[in-house]
Order: structure tokens, then C-alpha cells, then sequence
């Protein structure tokens, strides 16, 4: 599903270039649930958007979900990433004027979701997460966990092969957000999808069946043998 090679992008800082993130190898293969960890600079959301075709590296090879997205441009990344992957932001970066029910069709907009079923499979998923009486409730009238719960419908409407995470929990009550969290990840393993989390959360990490350290694939601090990785209890 996701193979990189001697991936490094940089930034301009001034008369200064700054290393964002360094990756000498990472395998992720179809079906897995990983977390990437790291401490802060180590460009967790940097990679993450690197596998989600959003930036361009300065070298190196990404495959991911059969495209070679190094040798693609920005349209094409779009499309790809449109058809392929599912995005779930800290954020969650729902559209304040429109209904549940609406901000879930908005991704259909982006992808293979789009067609006639789309309203029906949306409000589906929207059922599937405890959202049946509160699909046409804009966010501001629901719970941060209920916007997380859209936000991971808006994410699955596609049927995508891949979703990324970028630190989901990062700002609700840990307890409730791990649930939510949870019902994502056996979604994800009920139907063979492959999850990519960036967190710095250990209680998110443990979710996960395998965790990556990204500190060790940093050009600068890490040797040949590429990523640590751990096999979590899942």
C-alpha cells in the first residue's frame, strides 16, 4: 500500500534551509493500522502529507495505493488522493453553514463517491456512527466527538483504500475521542482499509497494531536500518 525510499523534503527559512522530514525507507502494507510518532520537528505532518499527494518532496520515491505520486502533478496527485484516500484533520475542518448530512456529501464531491447513491450511502455511514438523529444538525449545534464522527464519515465516503489521521484527539477529552477512535479502526478493519495516524498521543499510538517512530528515519540522526517499529497489543 505505501512504500517510500529516500524521501526528504526541505524548507526556506531566510538565507537558511530547514530539513522538514527524512525518511531513508517506510513499508506500510494493505490492511494495517499504524501510528506515526515522534517528537516535535521530527515532520509527522510533513510525511502525512507527503503520502496524501498535498506536498511534493524534493526527492525520493512514494508509492502509494499503485500511483507513483513523485511523478505526478498537482492535478493528478488531486484526483488520486480524491479517489484513493480518505483525510481525517486534528481539526476536523467541517463546513459551519451546512448540515452533517452535507459536509459528508462534500467529499463524495472529491472522489468515486459521487452518483446518485450518494445521499443514501451518506446518511448510512452518518447511522453507522450514532448520527441517524442529528444528520441535519450543523456542527456548531453538535458535540466535538459528534464533529469527529462526521468528520470520519466525510472521510469513508469514498470507499477509500487508505486514511490518514493527523492527530485526531488532538483537541477533545481523550476518554470520549479514543472511542470514537475506536469504532473508526474496527470500521477500518471490518472492511480492509488501510489506516495511517500521525499522533503524539501514547494512548492513540496503542490503538494501533504497529507504531512508527519517524525520529529514527531523520536523515540527520538515523542510520541505514531505517524506522523503529512496534507491534502494539491490537
Amino acid at each position: 500500500m505505501i512504500h517510500l525510499r529516500d524521501v526528504q523534503k526541505s524548507y526556506s527559512r531566510g538565507d537558511q534551509t530547514v530539513l522538514a522530514c527524512a525518511v531513508d525507507r517506510l513499508d506500510i502494507e494493505s490492511g494495517e493500522q499504524v501510528a506515526l510518532i515522534g517528537r516535535s520537528g521530527t515532520g509527522k505532518t510533513t510525511v502525512l502529507h507527503i503520502l496524501a499527494g498535498i506536498l511534493r518532496p524534493d526527492r525520493g520515491e512514494i508509492d502509494v495505493a499503485g500511483a507513483r505520486l513523485d511523478k505526478l502533478g498537482e492535478a493528478a496527485r488531486d484526483n488520486h488522493r480524491g479517489r484513493n484516500i480518505g483525510m481525517v484533520y486534528q481539526t476536523f475542518n467541517l463546513l459551519q453553514p451546512f448540515t452533517a448530512l452535507e459536509n459528508v456529501l462534500m467529499g463524495a464531491l472529491f472522489g468515486r463517491g459521487a452518483g446518485g447513491d450518494a445521499k443514501e450511502r451518506a446518511a448510512a455511514l452518518l447511522e453507522k456512527v450514532g448520527l441517524g438523529d442529528r444528520m441535519h444538525h450543523r456542527p456548531g449545534e453538535l458535540s466535538v466527538g459528534q464533529v469527529q464522527r462526521v468528520a470520519i464519515c466525510r472521510a469513508l465516503i469514498n470507499d477509500p483504500q487508505l486514511i490518514l489521521m493527523d492527530e485526531p484527539l488532538g483537541n477533545q477529552d481523550k476518554a470520549t475521542g479514543g472511542q470514537v477512535l475506536d469504532m473508526m479502526l474496527q470500521i477500518a478493519s471490518d472492511n480492509d482499509k488501510t489506516v495511517v495516524m500521525v499522533t503524539h498521543d501514547p494512548g492513540s499510538a496503542e490503538r494501533m497494531q504497529r507504531t512508527v517512530d519517524l525520529a529514527t528515519l531523520r536523515g540527520d540522526t538515523a542510520t541505514s536500518s531505517g524506522a523503529t517499529s512496534v507491534e502494539t497489543s491490537r
